[in-house]
């Protein structure tokens, strides 16, 4: 008898390779069935709106689908779980972001795995993808890179968003903080603590875990009060083997392993290793403690563990348990608000505004045609009562579901807000409330 492993392994290779090879297919937005259609199409009509262009390159989100169209970046060296397995395994993956993309957000998303910009040992050389990015400006609205190895990534994205004049995302690094944040501050509310009195401790210090830690700050978390460990135990003052990354969290701290690090913490964040952390640990920390663990597929410590040895609040980045830090709530939404914006970046104004807008949700009197909705779409939590309550935020729910409809019009339109006061929009939407009704009446258009 095959287990379940074996049948979903079947099941996957069967769904990406029927009825058409892989998950994408190209439709046309405009009828092409009569001689002046093909005249309009390409030649001669096309050669008007090329001129329109190159009298004026702003025009080409007027004429072309580039005001609606995100690539989706990777050189395939830190996929998922799965590591530097390469630009072609990595396809799949990038196909996948594209197709949430467009059910999530009707945002048109190409995936673009490259070859060629990679070092003589097979990892990521960042003047090579950054040189080959810049290229694809003229085609596209927005960069979503993904799967891009550390340490390289914490200099692609930097310097491509200084040389671009359009928003450039690394989502592995700041979707997954933005998702946690909005977790944790409604985790927080829930046991009566304040972001900026907290001991943090994040096991991992890779592309994101160190994101995550860096954007806790800018939220109100104190530095001082953050340890992060490594593979090789807590960072501190006296190590020697630290980049750059790693130094700006290196101070004089008394423990080395993770297990003394933890003690008397408030909020423990995982993006490292499965079961790395003990219920003995957890008990170690403060009254009212806060555990995200996020490693996949398998978490640092599963929530039932967790929450057995006294947290408070647990959540993971699975989809089988409560709280998934899932980054299919964040980017949609982001590149939603920054396209019809037309902002030229998505700063930290704009990166916040979507975590508040993720919490907001949690904490607004839930509409009962949403409660029923996400009753149909998640019958395990809604047997659970996860939905329940005139405004459902508890400790089984800081993080709003991916298929609650609210999520994306409301991160569009908190976003797209950031992005006009942050002086980064080149589009002034006037009517925010009509605007998130708006986006919410696309998508369900596009996906009836």
């Amino acid at each position: 008898m095959s287990s379940e492993k074996e049948i979903l392994a079947e099941k996957s290779l069967k769904y990406h390779m029927s009825p058409a090879p892989g998950k994408l297919s190209i439709v046309p937005s405009k009828p092409c069935a009569t001689q002046e259609d093909l005249s309009l199409a390409y030649t001669p009509g096309v050669a008007v709106p090329c001129m329109e262009i190159h009298h004026d390159v702003e025009k080409s989100f007027l004429y072309t689908n580039r005001s609606n169209c995100v690539a989706v970046v990777s050189d395939g060296t830190a996929v998922l779980g799965l590591g530097n397995i390469g630009p072609e395994a990595g396809m799949p993956v990038m196909e996948g972001k594209a197709v949430l993309f467009k059910r999530f957000a009707d945002i048109d998303a190409v995936a673009l795995c490259l070859s060629h910009v990679h070092g003589e040992d097979g990892r990521t050389d960042a003047e090579k993808l950054i040189e080959v990015t810049k290229t694809f400006e003229p085609s596209f609205g927005g960069i979503n890179l993904e799967d891009i190895g550390a340490p390289a990534c914490f200099r692609v994205e930097p310097a491509l968003k200084k040389a671009m004049n359009i928003p450039v995302f690394h989502d592995d690094q700041h979707g997954t903080a933005i998702i946690s944040l909005a977790g944790i501050l409604n985790a927080l509310e829930i046991v009566g603590k304040k972001i900026g009195e907290c001991k943090f401790v994040m096991n991992g210090a890779g592309a994101a875990g160190l994101a995550c830690a860096e954007y806790y700050i800018s939220a109100g978390a104190k530095r001082e009060n953050f340890i992060i460990c490594d593979s090789k135990g807590v960072i501190h003052s006296g190590r020697t083997d630290l980049n750059e990354q790693k130094k700006r969290f290196a101070r004089e701290l008394s423990c080395r392993t993770l297990a003394e690090a933890m003690v008397g913490a408030d909020v423990f964040m995982g993006a490292s290793v499965a079961i790395a952390v003990t219920e003995d640990m957890v008990r170690s920390m403060a009254p009212g403690a806060i555990v995200f663990a996020m490693a996949n597929p398998e978490p640092e410590i599963f929530p039932d563990a967790a929450i057995r040895a006294g947290a408070a609040v647990a959540g993971t980045g699975r989809s089988d348990f409560p709280n998934q830090v899932n980054n299919v709530l964040g980017f949609p939404g982001i590149f939603r608000g920054a396209l019809d914006t037309r902002a030229s970046d998505i700063n930290e104004d704009m990166k916040l505004a979507a975590s508040m807008a993720l919490a907001e949700i949690v904490r607004e009197k839930m509409p009962d045609d949403i409660r029923e909705m996400l009753k149909k779409a998640y019958p395990a939590d809604a047997a659970a009562g996860v939905f329940e309550g005139e405004i459902p935020l508890k400790s089984t729910f800081v993080i709003p579901k991916p298929f609650d409809p609210r999520v994306v019009p409301h991160v569009a339109r908190k976003v797209a807000e950031a992005a006009m006061k942050s002086g980064v929009a080149r589009i002034m939407i006037d009517d925010l409330d009509a605007y998130e009704a708006s986006v919410a009446a696309r998508i369900a258009k596009a996906n009836a």
